[in-house]
């Protein structure tokens, strides 16, 4: 049987480097993606919303993943892929310390061999077994493309990523570049771990943001 291990060859893009940040070109992928806001007073871990989003990712990805393994022609397993999130806000700065003005898309990678008719029919299966939910009407297949980037690997607790940010911050305006983030661009981040069951300082975790070059 064929694996496609989209971790192992994208390694650049999900393993960097936590001692520097580094510039990287993105290029298209295809994701599961839904789009959600953080309730007023929650943030992430508390947000019922948010917790319903991210089973519906996980569900539709683990049944594409038996779908095409369990296929009677070519069967083809491929590891799950990391949850990542894209976060930013309407009005005003982001700010990682304030989440219950955040929006966000939750999204995870998926192998180009996923066709829409097979993503409609993992969802279709995941309704039968599950039954629906608005979550699951919010699912989408999108093809993304981040372009030009700065990343690096946070090491430790959410609540430290502000100092993280900072160092990306350094870089950019020490390397000529715009951080986007604040200006149309979306906190992007990770989850190289479970925070349920890993030491808090030693969660790993990609924070990316879209640059661009200053004038």
């Amino acid at each position: 049987m064929k694996t496609l291990d989209l971790k192992k060859k994208l390694r650049y893009l999900y393993v960097p480097s936590a001692r520097k940040v580094e510039a990287v070109q993105v290029p298209p992928l295809q994701f599961a993606m839904i789009d959600g806001q953080i309730e007023g007073s929650e943030g992430p871990s508390t947000s019922p919303g948010f917790q319903e989003a991210m089973m519906a990712v996980y569900g539709l990805a683990y049944t594409l993943k038996f779908m095409l393994k369990k296929r009677a022609r070519n069967p083809i397993d491929f590891p799950i892929m990391p949850l990542e999130g894209l976060w930013w806000v309407k009005d005003g700065a982001f700010d990682i310390a304030r989440k219950d003005n955040w929006l966000y898309s939750l999204m995870m990678l998926l192998p180009d061999i996923i066709s829409r008719d097979m993503f409609d029919a993992g969802l279709a299966e995941v309704r039968r077994k599950r039954g629906d939910s608005p979550s699951l009407r919010r699912l989408r297949l999108r093809n993304f493309e981040e372009g030009l980037c700065m990343q690096v690997m946070h090491v430790g607790p959410y609540a430290d990523e502000p100092a993280t940010v900072g160092r990306m911050r350094a870089f950019a305006q020490e390397n000529g570049y715009v951080d986007l983030v604040g200006s149309g661009g979306k906190h992007h981040e990770i989850y190289m771990g479970d925070p349920r069951r890993a030491d808090p300082a030693k969660l790993k975790t990609v924070l990316r943001h879209p640059i661009k070059k200053a004038k």
